[in-house]
């Protein structure tokens, strides 16, 4: 199955706990790369998340967003720290027997000593849980999104090799047309010359400038390289490598074809292929 690197996702989950939102976003890379943004609450899962993000994505720049908010009534539920708030009270008394001329303790100085107010403990095993069930919901939504981009993208490509075949078959039933016109077009070049030839050494001399045009093999890669795209394409793994490859074989032969054409319309369907290769290189960059 052809997968783009191209996809969004974002799951929210509203629990008793909270609620909780977690969004992924995939771009197009050449290697996995996992960027993270946690709240504190979620930190202790963070190498968890990864395994998890790359296990599923294999390769493509993936950016992951958690955001966690308590409930009302728990961000506003402190606890106040009793015994701690009577040894504060009792060492001011203490201090102010000692020193004099000093300010009283304030309630605001109190609660903002540390330890004195505590938030709700938080159910972290629970969370944890609920968090990894959400990143498995956002992760199936994001490969379903991912595929159905990828669809997309084989069918373009599928329509690409369809064409390039058709350009190779122009060529190749040029062929014997542009080697006859190479060799009327030698012959007449020397008649102009009026120069006494043998004939032996002429026939020669046009076998070898024909073999200097001769794009049998350009041909025979170049529909090998076809059937290849084709083949992969069908195969249920990451192919954006292999495709990339296929796509710098497929221009390097239409580039020698193009130096090797000895026929204006061979070295216009040449172009036709590097335009269509081009296209699919672009397209293939998003591929997983």
């Amino acid at each position: 199955m052809v997968r783009s690197m191209t996809a969004f996702a974002r799951q929210t989950l509203e629990d008793e706990l909270g609620t909780l939102t977690c969004e992924l976003k995939s771009v197009n890379h050449r290697f996995s790369e996992v960027s993270l943004r946690l709240p504190e609450e979620l930190r202790p899962l963070e190498s968890q998340i990864r395994d998890k993000i790359s296990q599923t994505v294999k390769r493509g720049k993936i950016d992951a967003s958690f955001r966690y908010q308590a409930p009302a009534a728990q961000e506003t539920g402190f606890e106040i720290d009793q015994k701690l708030i009577n040894a504060i009270a009792a060492a001011s008394k203490d201090v102010e027997k000692l020193l004099t001329d000093i300010a009283p303790l304030r309630t605001v100085d109190v609660l903002k000593w540390p330890g004195v107010m505590k938030a709700p403990e938080i159910e972290t095993e629970r969370l944890g849980a609920i968090t990894i069930g959400l990143l498995d919901k956002a992760l199936a939504e994001l490969s379903e999104s991912r595929a159905r981009e990828g669809e997309k993208l084989k069918q373009m490509l599928l329509d690409r090799c369809e064409a390039m075949a058709k350009e190779v078959a122009i060529v190749q039933q040029r062929i014997p047309q542009a080697i006859e016109a190479l060799r009327d077009r030698i012959k007449e070049k020397l008649a102009e010359w009026k120069a006494e030839l043998d004939e032996t050494r002429l026939e020669q001399e046009i076998v070898f400038m024909c073999n200097k045009s001769d794009i049998a093999e350009e041909m025979d890669r170049l529909q090998a390289h076809i059937t290849e795209v084709k083949r992969v394409l069908e195969e249920n793994k990451p192919i954006g490598r292999r495709l990339d490859f296929l796509m710098q074989e497929l221009n390097r032969e239409a580039n020698t074809l193009s130096s090797k054409s000895p026929d204006t319309e061979m070295t216009k369907a040449a172009v036709e292929l590097k335009v269509l290769i081009e296209q699919m290189r672009e397209q293939v960059q998003n591929i997983e």
